[in-house]
């Protein structure tokens, strides 16, 4: 073969080697600019860590926010078609998420609820609202009575119940270390006291619950000696034990087998990787006196600490027997919390979170006014808790007779909680209900705290300003005739008129008494 005829043949070989290079460069360069930048935007979303969706599902996460964006009804729907009439109002969940980011929180083009449809409510203001600046520190409220020697100075607005369990590690750390930089209350729920409680130092209220977790025996009772050694901690500010919840009172909690870990069954005192379901109810009482005597050993074991309990209304007579109790041996809670039976964070059964329990405003006004039938509300702190979003729900307890309050709802939002309704699969999406490591790792402990502290502190100073609209001093002049509601149509009544106030001490020797609590003064 000639030199021409070799570096024909080489030149050919070359141009084809370059004709099929260049086909495939040119759908390489295309392929390279189609998905290129998804891959740099994958690349980012696992790096950054303001939103959990994004960190647990690059790319296609930004579908969640693009619908967002386009329309916000269409989120309302995958979120909300299905919690059996038990929605949240996408207002209150934006203002959420809005107050946690420090954002502007306000709306245009007015209210956007029916002002004419019975159960709108509304707080009147005054013509001569007061034009006070609203400074830190916030009012606190001091709760502990004369059996209590280490007194627990509380935020208006706490975290309510949540258990890690149900909630993740880093959930929990979370919750705490934004406690801790907003000066507020973190409890524990009925799950016991963990490290993560106690890791950044946030004030804590351990619930004791019918399970007692943390400081049971291996037959599943109360153990004396566990409780004192852990409620001895300088951390642990109130003791409360949990005589039901809204969720689903008079069932008991329950953590499902993929959600019982290790650590958390070496936490609670159990076996691992079973179904764990709370009892109904206590056996270390059993009636309202072995009851009041249980709250006093408690706050004797704790160094004097407040203890109290929480309950969602139930039966009445059974509160009102608690009272006489208390009246008898001059045992008394340090504060008692009101859930509301409209259905708490924790999963449940839908008849029991829909069908069983008072609602909060009728068991709170049960409760505030028994106690000051019997002359008890002047010694015990009441807290309200259910479902509390703004300032406004706060406002509107107070008026009924709570003192301070706590909520889940509010603060799992804050945290960074979308409502996905997968708190009992172990698959919530952000994080925040699972123990599966995979979806917590997008949950950025620093950055979530930063956001429940924001929540609170802004939803605090909405109070305080609502407050002052209504011409009066302090949140604790925020009375019954400050709340209105309406009936229907033609008629309107304030809190006042619906929920009429009693004479305190009226029930004590038992004359005087309202009708309506009559019932439960029958001689048997």
């Amino acid at each position: 073969m000639s030199y021409k005829e070799l570096y024909k043949n080489i030149s050919f070989l070359i141009t084809i080697v370059l004709i099929i290079i260049s086909f495939f460069w040119i759908h390489a360069l295309w392929f390279f600019l189609f998905f290129g930048p998804l891959f740099l935007l994958g690349i980012y979303d696992m790096q950054q860590k303001r939103h959990a969706i994004l960190k647990n599902f690059p790319v296609i996460g930004h579908f969640r926010y693009l619908f967002e964006k386009i329309r916000p009804e269409i989120m309302q729907y995958f979120v909300e078609t299905n919690t059996e009439g038990r929605p949240i109002n996408r207002i209150y969940r934006s203002l959420v998420y809005e107050r946690s980011k420090g954002v502007n929180d306000t709306t245009p083009f007015g209210t956007q609820m029916s002002t004419y449809k019975a159960g709108y409510e509304w707080i009147d203001h005054s013509m001569y609202a007061k034009n006070k600046k609203i400074e830190k520190p916030f009012p606190r409220v001091l709760i502990g009575g004369k059996d209590c020697k280490q007194p627990y100075s509380a935020s208006l607005l706490n975290i309510s119940a949540m258990s890690f369990g149900a909630l993740s590690d880093n959930a929990v750390l979370a919750l705490n270390k934004g406690a801790k930089a907003g000066n507020f209350a973190h409890n524990t729920g009925e799950g016991g006291l963990s490290h993560y409680h106690l890791r950044n130092g946030g004030d804590i209220v351990w619930q004791i619950g019918t399970a007692y977790f943390g400081c049971r025996t291996e037959d599943g009772n109360f153990d004396e000696k566990l409780f004192e050694e852990k409620a001895k901690k300088e951390q642990v500010k109130m003791i409360e034990i949990k005589l039901s919840q809204g969720a689903k009172p008079g069932h008991g909690g329950i953590l499902p087998a993929v959600k019982n870990t290790p650590e958390i069954a070496k936490i609670r005192n159990i076996k691992p990787h079973i179904d764990v379901h709370s009892p109904p109810s206590h056996t270390a009482f059993s009636n309202p006196m072995e009851f009041v005597h249980f709250i006093k050993k408690l706050r004797d074991l704790s160094g004097g600490k407040p203890v109290g309990f929480k309950l969602c209304v139930g039966k009445k007579q059974e509160f009102v027997d608690v009272c006489k109790a208390m009246i008898e041996t001059g045992i008394k809670p340090d504060f008692i919390t009101v859930d509301g039976g409209e259905g708490g964070t924790g999963a449940a059964p839908v008849e029991f979170s829909n069908s069983v329990g008072f609602p909060l405003r009728d068991g709170l006004v049960f409760v505030v006014d028994t106690l000051v039938g019997f002359d008890l509300k002047k010694d015990i702190k009441v807290i309200a808790s259910g479902k509390i979003l703004s300032s406004f729900h706060i406002a509107r307890v107070l008026a009924l007779g709570a003192d301070l309050c706590n909520s889940a709802r509010g603060m799992m939002l804050s945290l960074g909680c979308i409502q996905s309704l997968e708190c009992n699969k172990n698959t919530c999406p952000t994080g925040v209900a699972t123990q599966n490591q995979t979806l917590i790792k997008g949950l950025d402990v620093d950055r979530k705290a930063k956001l429940v502290e924001n929540f609170h502190n802004n939803t605090v100073f909405s109070l305080l300003e609502l407050i002052a609209a209504t011409g009066v001093e302090s949140h604790t002049d925020i009375e019954r005739k400050h709340v209105m509601r309406r009936i229907n149509m033609n008629n309107v009544m304030s809190f006042a008129e619906i929920f009429p106030e009693l004479e305190p001490g009226c029930f004590i020797n038992e004359k005087n008494i309202p009708h309506r609590f009559a019932q439960f003064f029958v001689s048997s």
